[in-house]
């Protein structure tokens, strides 16, 4: 079904160009590019390298999808990347076989894969036409749809959804490509006996966001996508448990501190996609006690979606959605945004103290990147948010902050990671003079051409010369407090990237390419 969905997508998308090559050939003057409410910056010539900038940065982060994708790859862009894992999900007598492995190694675990859908659909949502500019929609598409192609494969019946493809303790005794994976794949799954409301809720916003992204293009495949998300997110509810509680073994991985946030970041997202005010009610009444509550900004990542959802609810206060009208909850939601605004902008009087010497954001020395970019994106939603609904002012304590002073912070975040940091090195593989050579990710470590099978391979992990391949558009983890950062393969907190991590800055850069107004409706795309 999933395989037979893609290509009938991609076939309609084609005809949609040609009659829109043929369209715009037609128009006297030769319109190159319009964008809906755009608006026009006074400092054009600075404006334009920057965006020069971004555009050239999300072209190539983009590519690193295609790094990661697992199953039959169609137009393989990746020279050194084969078919792999098309027998994934056989024993359960499923085609699991698409979606994307997770960093360096060759799992496809659930929890963070549907994390990176939810994440890209909404880059999409807000800034398509933005990637559409510079030729990245239908490559942003289409890496989505080959995650939610595995996600409505994993979930055979309302109760059950396939949560993970191939075992992490078998993987790591491993060194090899995975087009030559020769441990087995065995299956995880998450069930009304065995629960998992944070993953099977994390899937729902994943095919509830991804529905309004082919809601235009594909209306058929945008409903099924929004049937499945239903299902889930009524699972995830109805049998509350934490998945790593199912499976301790996970824990080692992708442990889940919580399944609140995303209950509450699912029932948003299907708020957004249905219009149906049950869901809204959900994150606004018992609910937002128990979950909502929470003692200062956190911080949005793969595990917590807290952030996420009072951003993305923010929306419906800040273009007066109807459903919303009156609701207090909705308004105690944005007063969560303020408070994490406030305590990003360095120069507020709430600033958070959690940064390093040049102002990169800092949580966590493994993955250290995966919470400034996730901080900077949210940012400049709000900026974005704020500037189009003409609420030009952010009050932190005493002092006032306009939607410019997001967009910049968004934008420290962003040039720190292409190169602007005490290393002078790019974070993200393939941009700028100098990267990470010795990125943690195996098919880029090892020769194409190399036979050596499971054990022998860790010659590759140990060598000392740069990767053969480059895993183009790979942000690696990034560096440590002081700054530093040492690019080593065996330095995995350092050089392993992931693929959720590029999820993030897809749209963070995506936001900076250009300066616009969002739609007020999520459903207008």
């Amino acid at each position: 079904m999933a395989k037979g969905v893609v290509k009938q997508r991609k076939s309609r998308r084609c005809l949609w160009c040609i009659v829109a090559i043929v369209i715009l050939g037609g128009i006297a003057g030769g319109i190159f590019y319009v964008v809906k409410k755009k608006i026009l910056d006074k400092n054009s010539s600075s404006t334009s390298s920057l965006e020069d900038k971004y555009s050239d940065a999300l072209k190539i982060a983009m590519q690193f999808f295609d790094v990661q994708k697992s199953g039959k790859l169609v137009d393989d862009k990746i020279p050194w990347r084969g078919n792999s894992g098309l027998k994934d999900g056989s024993e359960a007598k499923l085609d699991l076989s698409m979606g994307m492995y997770d960093a360096g190694d060759n799992i496809k675990f659930g929890f963070p894969m549907a994390f990176t859908a939810t994440v890209l659909s909404w880059a999409i949502l807000e800034y398509g036409e933005h990637m559409e500019h510079i030729n990245q929609r239908e490559p942003a598409e289409n890496s989505l749809a080959w995650i939610t192609d595995f996600l409505l494969n994993a979930h055979p019946s309302q109760n059950v959804l396939y949560i993970q493809v191939g075992d992490p303790k078998e993987d790591h005794k491993c060194w090899e490509k995975p087009e030559k994976m020769t441990t087995k794949r065995p299956l995880k799954l998450v069930n009304s006996s065995k629960p998992g409301s944070d993953v099977a809720a994390e899937t729902a916003a994943a095919l509830a966001s991804a529905s309004l992204v082919f809601k235009k293009t594909d209306s058929t495949y945008s409903s099924t996508l929004l049937k499945h998300a239903k299902q889930l997110f009524t699972f995830a509810d109805k049998y509350k448990g934490s998945y790593t509680k199912s499976h301790p073994e996970v824990a080692t991985y992708y442990n889940s501190t919580g399944y609140g946030d995303e209950l509450l970041w699912a029932a948003s997202w299907l708020y957004h996609a249905t219009g149906d005010t049950t869901y809204l009610r959900y994150v606004t009444e018992e609910n937002a006690d128990k979950y909502a509550k929470v003692d200062g900004p956190t911080w949005f990542s793969w595990d917590n979606k807290l952030a996420g959802a009072q951003v993305l609810l923010s929306r419906l206060s800040f273009f007066g959605d109807k459903g919303a009208k009156g609701n207090s909850g909705i308004d105690d939601y944005k007063k969560s945004a303020d408070e994490l605004m406030c305590a990003l902008l360095p120069d507020s009087p709430s600033a958070t103290a959690s940064r390093t010497k040049s102002g990169l954001i800092w949580i966590t020395k493994w993955d250290s990147l995966q919470h400034p970019v996730g901080s900077a994106f949210l940012a400049v939603l709000y900026s974005d948010y704020m500037r189009a609904s003409d609420n030009e002012i952010l009050s932190c304590g005493d002092d006032s902050f306009e939607p410019s002073d997001l967009r910049k912070f968004a934008q420290s975040q962003a040039d720190y990671v292409l190169g602007d940091n005490p290393m002078d090195i790019s974070y993200l593989v393939g941009y700028g003079g100098k990267y990470p050579e010795f990125v943690h990710h195996r098919g880029a470590s090892i020769p194409v051409d190399a036979t050596t099978g499971c054990s022998e391979g860790f010659k590759w992990l140990s060598s000392k010369k740069p990767n053969p391949n480059v895993a183009i558009g790979a942000l690696v983890g990034g560096p440590f407090k002081n700054e530093s950062f040492i690019d080593s393969r065996n330095n995995s907190m350092q050089t392993e990237p992931t693929t959720y991590n590029s999820a993030v800055l897809v749209g963070l850069l995506s936001s900076l390419v250009n300066t616009s107004s969002p739609v007020k409706s999520l459903n207008e795309n």
